[in-house]
């Protein structure tokens, strides 16, 4: 089934006024993972995703052990009610275990992560105990088994310690070190080709022309793809020519799994860039109901001049973005990250949550559309409040990069009040 049937099927909204929701929701259902898998060293598997399970080879913690620095006792010493004293046989360290057994009416002191010596089979912290030369008093209430971490308690053998999927994070580096493991297999990176458009688009090192501008999308595109860990093809500057943006195109979908252009996607403006996109394949172009943002083209193009099937070696996924520079980020982030991660293999995909604040400032909203201003997220006296980072025009960078949020006000919301709560999209994430 062609992508516009599908399409109409997913939704009841003419493409001139798609929802956020609606776009994303179909882009996403449209994507399967990359197939090819690699091995890589864990140092070298960090933003990778998973493409197979990771079985734990051992249990984790490997043996029984000591989960606080204590004392390590029989419980059957303790008296039911009132102290206990019991003296204090030596000491057991994490790799140093005691070497005998813990006999009626002793205890050994014992380090975090050192084996509970034979006998042993509670541990006591040590600042619940009174010491008294070469005894200890230990005081009632104290369970059995307490403060002892148990072989496989974290991860046990032969069990999925990590499922195919998952993004490699810190943790996951840390947690798949822990089973001794130095390989992984991961998907392979995906590679990006971005390109600009446009006669006006000058790259930074050349002196500007009268009504030139210099392009800065491609270096956000850059800064974004390679924070995601893509294989990235920057294919500069296209001017206006349709013969050179389909070279660039066929190029881009020869090389690269996807495509990202910005600029020529608005209604009137250069209408062969549609054109080339919906020859070279099947492109959807949605005017979605969004601040900033609106135009935006989603479709597979082939490197060969005709559309290709969707497991074709020759065609790419396509992103067609508006030209200017905030409307970039903001569809790259709401649109094109998932799809990214989807075409990685990350399940579940990493998800931006959105959080609430108190708007310091009223804003301005029409119902019907979903806007994403550029904000600034602050602490004080324990509650977070959040006000727009300078001037929202599409074009000005200048906010963006003095925001640390996106103000996020969903499609049926108009306008908000000061001391309204909102909705914040986090720039970045803690992991």
């Amino acid at each position: 089934m062609s992508l516009a049937a599908q399409f109409s099927c997913h939704s009841d909204y003419d493409p001139e006024s798609l929802s956020v929701h609606q776009a994303s929701d179909f882009i996403r259902s449209q994507l399967t993972p990359v197939r090819t898998h690699e091995r890589l060293a864990l140092r070298s598997a960090l933003g990778r995703v998973l493409a197979s399970d990771v079985i734990a080879p051992c249990n984790v913690p490997a043996h029984d052990n000591s989960a606080m620095d204590g004392y390590a006792l029989r419980h059957a010493d303790l008296a039911g009610a009132g102290h206990t004293q019991l003296r204090i046989a030596g000491t057991a360290l994490a790799g140093k275990p005691f070497a005998g057994s813990v006999g009626a009416g002793e205890c050994v002191r014992i380090m975090t992560g050192a084996l509970p010596p034979a006998g042993a089979d509670t541990v006591v912290i040590q600042e619940e105990v009174r010491t008294d030369g070469d005894s200890v008093i230990i005081p009632p209430g104290q369970g059995r088994g307490q403060n002892i971490r148990r072989a496989g308690e974290d991860l046990a053998v032969g069990k999925p310690a990590l499922a195919a999927g998952r993004l490699i994070r810190p943790a996951e580096l840390g947690l798949i070190a822990s089973l001794g493991c130095a390989e992984v297999s991961v998907y392979r990176r995906l590679r990006v080709a971005f390109l600009s458009t446009g006669d006006e688009l000058c790259s930074i090192g050349t002196v500007l022309g009268d009504g030139e501008v210099y392009d800065s999308n491609r270096y956000t595109l850059f800064g974004m793809l390679s924070r995601m860990g893509c294989e990235v093809l920057d294919l500069g500057v296209v001017g206006d020519d349709p013969a050179a943006i389909e070279v660039a195109f066929c190029q881009a979908a020869a090389a690269a799994d996807v495509v990202i252009s910005s600029g020529g996607v608005s209604v009137g403006e250069a209408d062969f860039v549609k054109d080339l996109m919906a020859q070279l394949g099947e492109v959807l172009f949605w005017k979605i109901a969004m601040k900033p943002g609106r135009p935006m083209a989603f479709g597979r193009i082939g490197a060969g001049g005709e559309g290709r099937g969707h497991d074709s070696a020759t065609s790419a996924w396509l992103f067609g973005l508006p030209g200017n520079p905030v409307a970039v980020m903001v569809t790259f982030y709401q649109f094109v990250r998932d799809a990214l991660y989807a075409l990685m293999g990350a399940d579940p995909l990493p998800v931006v949550p959105l959080l609430p604040a108190v708007c310091s400032v009223a804003l301005k909203k029409v119902p019907g559309r979903s806007e994403f201003q550029r904000g600034v997220l602050t602490q004080s006296d324990g509650r977070w409040s959040v006000r727009p980072a300078g001037a929202q025009g599409s074009g000005i960078l200048r906010s963006m990069s003095d925001a640390n949020c996106f103000i996020v006000l969903e499609h049926d919301r108009a306008g908000v009040a000061v001391g309204d709560l909102v909705s914040v999209q986090l720039f970045d994430g803690l992991v």
